[in-house]
């Protein structure tokens, strides 16, 4: 989809007109007495969204409920922009002008990316995908500038890309796929990328890795993208990890529940926020120094797979008890985590689809999060949250909880339990850390089996747009 900086309305586009009150609707010269009179009795009626359509044209008129927090109003902005969006392509509608009457510039540039985010859909695999495209090809914006626009039309692709990754079945997206992906995207987005085959992964000793792999007929990846720009605000790198596990059977411990793996190929949806947020952040040539570490495999239960009661040896020598063999998006990061001391990092953030218990504990709305990082970079990432409303859920992370992950005969077992089981993973990943981090169990929000709003049944691309805006306030402090 095109987003153009628009500095000539015209009269008979089709439009979507953004205000905060019906006094600034009033003063538009693109609508009639008639027109007005239509509106003002909707809207006094609290309807936010009054729909105008004529056999030349359509108009849409939203007026947000504006609320305390800034944040929710513009979330509001949102969701009407993606009923606009359906609007429009259900009357074959190929362009629209988006025109901004309120003095907040911030009400155009999330109803532009809401746009290009409900316009999405994944298609590859339809005979006739092309009747079943979108209309829509092309938003003109009033008020906002094309560098303004560029920058939210690559963080809108870049989700669109991990939506896509996510959405592709491992038939296709194996752990060879998603670094050749990897590598595809790094040469669109300028960013450097290094691929770790079996040999190299099995000469760094990644046991956790190496173990979870061993039922596949596909050999692991591990995959380390870096953006270094010379006027990177950062003294030491950020480093991004993201479950790559591109489908998961739970292994010998085969998930028992009807339905419980349909939607499996979802599991590598930490890998696609990451991959993505690195598209767009190089994209956009933030100021900040980002390495980003994608270790991948797919979790079977055929070969030679691992099984409940082994031990395993983890990168950093740390022996593992193996009680579940489903319980492997934790092995995998742990070795990814360990490899992530190399760079002396400033902070890390890992991103996966760790948990059932934190779908449990926060439902698809939130980001169950947990970690080290001191509490003003925390703060700092829920308030990223907020803003593009990929909201953070703080858990409880105390040392007690520790104690449920020890070991009779290891230093560790892989699961402790059924009670806090997010929480227990979370220590298990924080054993293998000895620097700032932060732990973003994405379960309930990464794929969705019903469309929400702007966010497409199937996956969503949670994590992108949150990693993007972080990193672009510290790159703009």
């Amino acid at each position: 989809m095109n987003l153009i900086e628009n500095n000539k309305p015209i009269k008979q586009s089709n439009t979507i007109v953004l205000a905060e009150s019906f006094k600034e609707v009033n003063k538009c010269e693109f609508l009639s007495v008639e027109e007005k009179n239509y509106i003002k009795g909707k809207l006094d009626d609290k309807e936010e969204i009054v729909q105008l359509s004529t056999f030349e044209q359509v108009k849409i008129i939203c007026v947000p409920k504006i609320k305390d927090e800034e944040y929710k109003t513009l979330e509001g902005i949102r969701g009407l922009a993606n009923k606009a969006t359906e609007c429009l392509n259900k009357k074959k509608q190929s362009s629209v002008q988006l025109i901004n009457l309120s003095f907040n510039k911030e009400f155009a540039k999330v109803a532009s990316e809401s746009i290009l985010l409900s316009n999405y859909q994944f298609l590859k695999y339809f005979k006739d995908k092309d009747k079943k495209k979108n209309s829509l090809e092309t938003v003109e914006v009033v008020g906002l500038s094309q560098s303004e626009l560029d920058e939210i039309k690559n963080v809108a692709d870049a989700t669109n890309i991990a939506r896509t990754l996510v959405n592709e079945p491992v038939s296709f997206l194996d752990a060879e796929e998603i670094a050749n992906q990897i590598k595809i995207l790094s040469q669109c987005a300028d960013f450097k990328v290094d691929v770790l085959n079996k040999n190299k992964i099995e000469s760094l000793k990644m046991g956790g890795l190496l173990a979870v792999n061993k039922g596949s007929f596909t050999p692991p990846t591990f995959s380390i993208m870096e953006y270094k720009p010379e006027n990177a605000v950062n003294s030491k790198p950020i480093v991004l990890v993201g479950k790559g596990i591109v489908y998961d059977t739970g292994g010998l411990s085969l998930k028992p529940t009807a339905g419980s793996m349909d939607s499996m190929k979802s599991d590598m949806g930490g890998a696609a926020a990451v991959i993505g947020a690195f598209y767009a952040i190089a994209k956009n040539k933030l100021a900040v120094h980002v390495v980003g570490l994608i270790p991948a495999t797919d979790n079977r239960p055929g070969n030679h797979a691992y099984t409940p009661g082994d031990v395993v040896e983890m990168y950093d020598g740390t022996t593992v008890e193996v009680l579940n063999t489903d319980a492997e998006g934790r092995m995998i990061l742990a070795d990814a985590l360990s490899y992530a001391k190399k760079y002396d990092p400033e902070l890390v953030i890992d991103l996966a689809t760790l948990t059932g218990a934190a779908l449990v504990a926060v439902g698809p709305l939130a980001i169950a999060s947990m970690g080290t990082a001191k509490a003003g970079k925390y703060k700092k990432l829920i308030e990223s949250g907020n803003n593009v409303y990929e909201r953070l859920a703080s858990l409880p992370f105390w040392e007690e909880y520790g104690e449920l992950i020890k070991s009779d005969i290891a230093d560790l077992k892989n699961i402790g339990g059924r009670d806090a089981g997010s929480i227990t993973a979370g220590k298990f990943l924080e054993h293998f850390t000895d620097y700032p981090w932060l732990h973003l169990d994405i379960a309930g929000p990464a794929f969705l089996s019903s469309k929400s709003s702007y966010r497409p049944k199937g996956g969503t691309g949670v994590g992108v747009r949150l990693l993007y805006n972080y990193m672009k306030n510290l790159s703009n402090d």
